[in-house]
């Protein structure tokens, strides 16, 4: 391609995390560009927000339909590659659905839909239209948790047996939803959020890092679901026990209420071998423990002669240079756009650049979400996952 990729954006205006997260993850590569937004359901936060990225006033838009119509009969030479998607939950799959109607490839935060059957029209609607959709789950994007992958995969602890998954966060250890939290107030709330909170928002973090680092597929759960905090409406802790279609057994941990902690999410898998730990606060090391010699300390950095292809693919500095969650989440939209190059230029993405979430990782979340929520509630030990 002799052009950057062209990105317009739904939600994500002034003042919103995520959006400005998801920005600067596709400006790290110089491969992508943003030239349209639909940025606020507010007309003037809308306004305002698409005045200071310096987006064309005629492609500042207030609603995402007016947007996504006008963008769909821009001249090739104007014309959008892909839709940006970062809206509350409940607003994922109207825009997703029109922007692939439309023609757009389709970038999503999770969870990818509000309910499990939107999913699965989603999944349909890409297999129609034969077009791309990224969902960032970003934890899948940093460099020691793809080592981890490989090293698993290549059969390097053996058998895989244990698993044990946690994400403990503090910020929701007061009733902050009625103090003004924006993000704790539509996190919190069933009507925008979904049925589960805590286990909707960072349980289905745990449960993706579980099944792409192992390559297994949690096939059984049971769940207990809490709230801890009087006057919570959604969970904001809960624990689950798992079974993974390869044999392995598991166990999952998240909580919103563990006060002190701030994004300790965490993982060891073991196998006949040995075992892996990786956490995301130190996400440049993966320690490698044996069964019969010492643990060994991987590092992540560039050139890096013991690790994978699929490792050095995401590392972007030598050794001893940290890299974390913006580098991550740049390494999706990176594999993302390098996809995409592929498809206009009809080329082939080399495998490491097709290895990204999309939406059969989506539909898996949504599951795990309906799933938790009925074992929770349910007097059996054991909830059959189905989807």
């Amino acid at each position: 391609m002799d052009r950057k990729l062209r990105m317009g954006m739904i939600g994500g205006g002034k003042d919103a995390f995520i959006g400005a997260i998801h920005r600067i993850a596709a400006n790290m590569d110089g491969l992508i560009e943003l030239k349209a937004g639909a940025l606020s359901i507010n007309p003037e936060i809308a306004q305002d927000s698409g005045r200071s990225l310096f987006l064309e006033s005629d492609r500042i838009y207030t609603d995402f339909k007016t947007m996504l119509e006008n963008e769909a009969n821009m001249p090739a030479d104007k014309r959008l590659d892909f839709i940006t998607i970062v809206t509350p939950n409940f607003a994922h799959f109207e825009p997703a659905m029109m922007a692939l109607d439309k023609g757009f490839h389709v970038v999503v935060e999770k969870p990818i839909t509000f309910t499990l059957d939107e999913a699965k029209q989603l999944k349909a609607k890409v297999e129609q239209t034969g077009l791309t959709l990224l969902l960032t789950h970003t934890y899948t994007g940093y460099p020691m948790v793809k080592q981890a992958r490989q090293m698993v995969a290549n059969g390097v602890l053996g058998k895989i047996r244990k698993v044990w998954v946690e994400y403990p966060q503090g910020w929701l250890s007061k009733l902050s939803e009625r103090e003004g939290n924006a993000q704790a107030a539509w996190r919190t709330d069933p009507k925008r959020s979904g049925k589960s909170g805590c286990m909707g928002d960072i349980g289905t973090h745990a449960a993706n890092l579980a099944e792409y680092i192992t390559g297994q597929q949690i096939d059984k759960l049971c769940a207990d679901l809490n709230v801890m905090v009087e006057g919570r409406m959604l969970d904001d802790d809960g624990s689950v026990l798992l079974r993974f279609d390869g044999g392995a057994a598991g166990v999952l941990m998240a909580s919103q209420v563990a006060a002190g902690e701030e994004n300790a999410l965490k993982i060891r898998v073991y196998g006949e071998k040995g075992g892996l730990e990786w956490a995301q606060q130190e996400p440049n090391t993966l320690l490698v423990k044996w069964l019969d010699k010492p643990t060994e300390i991987l590092r992540a950095g560039g050139g890096n002669p013991h690790l994978s292809s699929y490792a050095t693919h995401n590392c972007r500095t030598p050794g001893g240079h940290p890299e974390g969650y913006l580098e991550a989440f740049g390494n999706l939209y990176r594999n993302f756009a390098l996809t995409l190059q592929s498809k206009i230029d009809g080329t082939t993405p080399a495998p490491e650049a097709l290895d990204f979430p999309s939406v059969s990782e989506g539909i898996r979340g949504m599951a795990f979400i309906d799933m938790v929520v009925k074992s929770s509630a349910s007097t059996e030990k054991w909830t059959k996952f189905e989807i």
